[in-house]
């Protein structure tokens, strides 16, 4: 029996398409929540974006290799995956297929097995619960005038039809650049995915230190915003203007929080783990997991609809043998599948999902007592149906406000985020201001969830 399932597998594999038998259902499209600030499942289940960078899925890796990916991914509780599917118009997959027809987006070499090789990962991501985050074309091509405004929408049109009715799709519009570069192809793209798809969700990547809301907000095609803190430091950030904001990337969610319509908005690109501060220099100090982490909770609890982690290997799925590998790379992708940072970004989603009325959670700086933190030292909360929950990255005290909680008796408790355990954090009182000492010494990376529990009013 074994032996003719793997028959059966390596069947799949050839074709190109996905096997029925035994597998789960595709997931439900994804929209956006009712109050605006978080998603859903089609039949209104709470969503929690716990994203991925597999950038370079599509081109890099044959089927047998996306599916030990896509395998790992969901292993670690990921749901979203981030992937380009044109990195540039010449590109060629594992297997030597071109994408284009003469490198014009407006042409797809359908002939040629680029496309089929891109719908056998998006049925598997789908036969594991995992959503396809899409950028049509990365946006230094079209910076680089390789993409017109007709060529943009006829491409558009295509892959909208291709893929319209895959309900694990979501639409990255643009591609790590700003939206006033070329936007009037960008407003093309994304009025045509709308137009013809209109049962997808759509945002846009923007460029470091950026958010869509800067160029695109009141656009009816954005369906929800998302940022790119960017991979700098503090002392790294030459950023001009009020978005000067170095690692602070809760600031970000904070500006978009705050704008009408109301959108939900997440960090859809950190710092990476394993790749250099400031992105180019390799001798320079790398971002480790818990620099993600911090990016992560910080976010999120600012309001956050959910986060996305990346790892300079997996990003670029860096194979033996390649000769483009960036930003000092030296690991290779199916190693990296299993560095900290991607074991420990679960426990933030399970964490959330695992408190009543999930669509209910606000920010609320008002529990802390005080000056919240500067930088690394910075406190942020948030709080929902009967908890609140605050987060200190550095392990200092936590002064709170227990006149703004609701309940007569309940209980407290230090959420770790490196392993996801909790444990008891002294007995729960109705008024007054109560002070936390996390466990451990204070020093980056000794990250604590204070979360405050009440049972009745």
């Amino acid at each position: 029996m074994r032996s003719m399932y793997n028959l059966l597998w390596a069947v799949c594999l050839v074709l190109g398409t996905g096997c029925a038998a035994g597998v789960a259902p595709s997931p439900q499209p994804l929209k956006v929540s009712a109050n605006g600030r978080y998603f859903m499942t089609a039949d209104g289940k709470p969503f929690f974006w716990l994203g991925d960078t597999g950038w370079l899925l599509f081109s890099k890796l044959k089927r047998e290799e996306a599916v030990r990916y896509l395998d790992d991914r969901k292993q670690k509780g990921f749901n979203v995956i981030q992937v380009m599917i044109l990195h540039t118009t010449k590109v060629v997959n594992a297997y030597g297929d071109t994408a284009l027809v003469d490198g014009n987006v407006a042409t797809p070499n359908t002939k040629a097995g680029y496309w089929n090789h891109i719908d056998f990962i998006v049925d598997a991501a789908a036969e594991r619960g995992i959503y396809m985050a899409m950028v049509p074309v990365w946006g230094s091509e079209v910076k680089d005038g390789r993409v017109s405004r007709e060529q943009a929408k006829e491409y558009a049109r295509f892959l909208a039809n291709r893929y319209k009715n895959k309900s694990n799709i979501v639409w990255l519009n643009g591609g790590d650049l700003k939206g006033s570069d070329s936007i009037e192809v960008w407003k093309t793209i994304g009025s045509t995915l709308r137009a013809e798809d209109p049962n997808h969700l759509i945002t846009f990547h923007p460029r470091g230190r950026w958010s869509s809301s800067t160029w695109f907000h009141k656009e009816p095609w954005l369906d929800f915003n998302m940022f790119q803190s960017g991979h700098r430091r503090y002392d790294q950030d030459t950023t001009a203007g009020d978005n000067h904001y170095g690692e602070d990337n809760w600031r970000y969610v904070e500006v978009d929080y705050n704008l009408q319509p109301v959108k939900p908005t997440l960090d859809g690109e950190p710092s990476y783990e394993r790749i250099p501060q400031g992105l180019h220099d390799p001798k320079e100090g790398l971002w480790y997991a818990s620099d993600l982490r911090r990016y992560a909770y910080w976010s999120v609890f600012a309001g956050g609809g959910g986060f996305t982690y990346g790892h300079n290997a997996v990003m670029q799925m860096h194979r033996p043998g390649d000769t483009d590998g960036n930003y000092g790379v030296n690991q290779y992708w199916y190693d990296a599948i299993s560095d900290s940072g991607s074991v420990q970004m679960q426990y933030l989603k399970n964490l959330l999902l695992s408190k009543p009325g999930y669509f209910d959670r606000v920010p609320d700086q008002s529990l802390i007592v005080g000056e919240p933190g500067d930088k690394y030292d910075r406190l942020v909360a948030t709080r929902g149906k009967n908890y609140a929950m605050v987060y200190t990255y550095t392990g200092r005290n936590i002064k709170i406000n227990m006149d703004q909680m609701e309940g007569k008796k309940g209980k407290l408790s230090w959420y770790n985020p490196r392993n996801g355990e909790i444990t008891s954090a002294g007995d729960y009182k109705t008024s007054g201001i109560m002070e936390f000492d996390p466990p451990g010494e204070p020093m980056a990376g000794n990250d604590w969830v204070l979360v405050i529990e009440w049972t009745s009013k």
